[in-house]
């Protein structure tokens, strides 16, 4: 059973559907506007006000992109020389480090550290590990994989280090609308307007919606940043379709009652995953704040994370992803999705109860 990946089990919300069925019925088959339609840039405007109480231009402050991890790439390319060095917070999502070497970046850990039961990273930390080279921080909120919702306080903590220290920053935004209970998703940018002239905002429709395999998402930023990701996207990906964006711009202006019904489905998996792990001697589950993805800390039973993973698939059929993958600041967990729920779910973390008491 697998408990590794990272992928919605819903469908598609129908009223998203029909708006990419009548784009394709009214021929909406063109090439795209690179910058992105103007119906779609309008809406991530729109959104972003509702949202975030963010004010961009969708004229020249918008960009859509191929998803989200296209968007990055976009972003990096854009802002990085040769040598620059990126700071990247360990563990995080290991999809970043690809992009950061094509765009001729070197990474610069932050290492996080576990403190009242989340993972946390500061700005003692964050100095520590700038050097003059550090062109861009690149953040995620919900953060991946481990879980965290960056406070207030800690975000303006983060506004201050990249004010002094001339970072720009990279805004990962894609888990937004899934936190838990009084964590809430508060954008970097709402809450340090200052750095609304040094940042790139990115998201995308893949979580939010269930929309993966539209392979859609946007960035905002200041006009000049977006202008020269733009030359970027030019001469790569283009966009997505027309039609595809049609349905993206029905997902952030219609009904979002479908954000609210997934939201409290994984909250209800998020329950069952604490309640199912709960008293395993040496183990200690880590609740997520945001996101689908559960660390659970396995350094009781002193082993490395990485042969623990190996036990439970070989011995108990089992599949999760060892904390190591995303880091050396992930060494002694191992994270679990909840994305699919059911009998996978359900199976799944009877095996790795199982696994992990033996």
């Amino acid at each position: 059973m697998s408990l590794m990946r990272g992928e919605p089990d819903f469908a598609t919300p129908l009223h998203i559907s029909e708006a990419c069925t009548r784009a394709l019925a009214k021929g909406r088959t063109g090439y795209p506007d690179n910058r992105g339609e103007k119906i779609l840039r309008e809406a991530v405007a729109r959104k972003l006000e509702r949202d975030n109480q963010l004010r961009f231009d969708p004229a020249t402050e918008v960009l859509v992109t191929t998803g989200a991890t296209f968007g990055i790439y976009t972003a990096l390319m854009a802002l990085l020389n040769e040598g620059d060095a990126v700071l990247l917070p360990d563990p995080v999502y290991d999809a970043y480090l690809s992009p950061i070497r094509l765009a001729g970046g070197r990474i610069q850990r932050v290492r996080s550290r576990i403190e009242n039961g989340r993972f946390v990273i500061g700005e003692e930390v964050l100095e520590a590990a700038w050097t003059p080279s550090a062109r861009v921080l690149l953040l995620n909120t919900p953060w991946n994989p481990v879980g965290t919702v960056l406070t207030r306080n800690e975000l303006t903590a983060v506004a201050r280090f990249c004010e002094r220290r001339n970072v720009i920053l990279v805004s990962d935004e894609i888990y937004e609308a899934i936190t838990y209970g009084d964590h809430a998703h508060i954008s970097p940018l709402t809450a340090a307007p200052e750095l609304r002239d040094r940042s790139i905002l990115v998201n995308s429709l893949s979580k939010t919606y269930a929309m993966p395999g539209w392979r859609v998402g946007y960035c905002a930023g200041p006009a000049a940043l977006i202008q020269a990701m733009l030359l970027v996207l030019q001469q790569s990906s283009r966009g997505p379709a027309t039609f595809i964006q049609d349905a993206a711009a029905e997902a952030l202006t219609g009904s979002q009652e479908c954000v609210a019904t997934m939201r409290a489905e994984y909250a209800r998996r998020r329950e069952q995953v604490l309640g199912r792990l709960d008293g395993i001697k040496g183990v200690r589950v880590l609740p997520p704040e945001g996101g689908f993805f559960a660390m659970i800390d396995v350094s009781g039973l002193r082993a490395p994370s990485d042969a623990i993973r190996k036990r439970l698939l070989n011995e108990h059929g089992v599949v999760v992803v060892h904390g190591s993958a995303y880091g050396e600041g992930g060494e002694g967990t191992l994270r679990v999705s909840f994305a699919s729920g059911g009998e996978t779910l359900a199976r799944g973390l009877d095996r790795l109860r199982e696994g992990l008491s033996a």
